[in-house]
């Protein structure tokens, strides 16, 4: 079964590895995962290349949820699927949601089968109005 790919973009390698090690450890590797973050020098933000590579990695034919920290994070995660072949710029979005929460939601929904816009909804739930 293809379930849902997650993607944890942060402004801090350490926050996007830490939640990708949550996910990890309450839903297991059923999920495809991947997490960037900082900026190419190390520091924090985030690099357009490597959300990309974050998308290849956890991809999947049944869509690819990406998680985000900062308004930086979305906006290069937004230039990311703009980027990317045509055919799967409709199975990418960029969740309104969390990180953390948003991640472990989306990966929990996504291991049990649930749809991409199933998963995106589900974890937008956990944005405060």
């Amino acid at each position: 079964m293809n379930r849902v790919g997650i993607v944890i973009v942060s402004h801090s390698p350490k926050v996007a590895e830490g939640a990708a090690d949550m996910v990890r450890q309450m839903v297991g590797d059923e999920v495809p995962l991947a997490w960037c973050g900082g900026d190419p020098g190390g520091n924090l933000g985030t690099s357009v290349e490597h959300i990309l590579g974050a998308i290849d990695k956890a991809w999947s034919d049944a869509g690819v949820a990406i998680l985000v920290d900062l308004g930086g994070a979305e906006t290069n995660s937004e230039m990311a699927v703009e980027m990317l072949p045509a055919e799967r710029q409709g199975k990418v979005v960029v969740c309104n949601a969390p990180i953390v929460e948003g991640a472990v939601i989306a990966a929990t929904e996504a291991s049990g089968g649930s749809s991409l816009d199933i998963v995106r909804r589900t974890a937008e739930e956990l944005s405060p109005q």
